[in-house]
């Protein structure tokens, strides 16, 4: 890390997820005090040190103060279409010289960026506003077992569809780990890194694994899609995005998940597996 990090300026949106929590601990521990976005910088939590300033992605007016100095940003786009993002990443290309953008492994550069969902359209919109880019192509969030905590604490069973979907999930620190070197660092320009879990593991057993991190024997049972279906649409509100999840899950029981090495290889150490996930979760997951 070079000693003009301790002058530049890096604003993480999404500082108050999952991921951007940890990029921001990070960073602060690099040296560099970020900027935080935060629609209720009062509510953000996060540490007095970081800088944290209000505004909101679904209002790219509200972005203007955020970005004023900034050198680069994190930018998370937490929705399911690409509607209203052109001015946003045209709002940051008026500032900032750097974006390194949290994607998805779904992407495939032999389709058209339409083809590619949400984060292909994202990313075709980075791609033209004329700043370096690193796209982090994340594989699924061991963080979305989260979505069965209540369940968890409330009857040990977790009712969800496709036991045998086969997923190689990723801890959010190792998402923020390489977000942190992509910022930080030279040399990942124009990279499109596909990060992944070092492992392969079935949605039952990730139900077994929680259950081993709290002391519980914890019990999978299996939903019909259809089932499953009609409480994701009522729960995520978009047909096409609830459909592109049970096609995924679908096929991965036949055909699990790639796992990559990209986060050994950048970082220098094996990446987290959802096993170390559960551990460091487990209070999540207790009553």
């Amino acid at each position: 890390m070079t000693d003009l990090n301790e002058h530049k300026k890096i604003l993480v949106t999404g500082a108050t997820g999952n991921v951007g929590r940890q990029l921001v601990a990070m960073l602060l521990e690099a040296g560099i005090t970020p900027r935080a976005l935060a629609r209720d910088p009062h509510r953000a939590g996060l540490p007095d040190s970081v800088e944290v300033v209000r505004g909101d992605l679904t209002d790219p007016v509200s972005l203007g103060a955020a970005l004023e100095g900034v050198d680069s940003v994190f930018l998370l786009w937490p929705f399911f279409t690409a509607d209203g993002a052109q001015p946003v990443v045209d709002a940051i290309g008026k500032h900032a010289r750097q974006v390194v953008y949290l994607s998805a492994s779904s992407v495939r550069d032999d389709r058209e960026p339409a083809d590619n969902g949400v984060w292909g359209e994202v990313e075709r919109l980075i791609e033209g506003a004329g700043v370096r880019w690193t796209f982090l192509r994340a594989g699924g969030f061991a963080t979305n077992a989260l979505g069965w905590a209540g369940e968890i604490r409330d009857t040990g069973v977790v009712r969800a569809p496709y036991a045998g979907a086969a997923r190689s999930l990723i801890h959010e620190a190792d998402i923020a780990a390489v977000a942190a070197l992509a910022l930080t660092e030279d040399g990942h320009d124009g990279r499109r890194y596909v990060l992944t879990g070092p492992d392969v593991v079935t949605q039952a057993e990730q139900v077994r694994i929680v259950g081993e991190a709290i002391g519980r024997s914890l019990r999978f049972d299996e939903q019909t899609p259809e089932e499953a279906r009609e409480q994701m649409i009522a729960a995520w509100g978009d047909p096409a995005f609830v459909d592109q999840a049970l096609g995924h899950w679908a096929r991965i029981t036949e055909e699990p998940e790639p796992v990559t090495s990209t986060v050994r290889e950048l970082t220098g150490r094996p990446g987290r597996t959802f096993r170390a996930w559960a551990s460091d979760h487990a209070d999540d997951f207790r009553s």
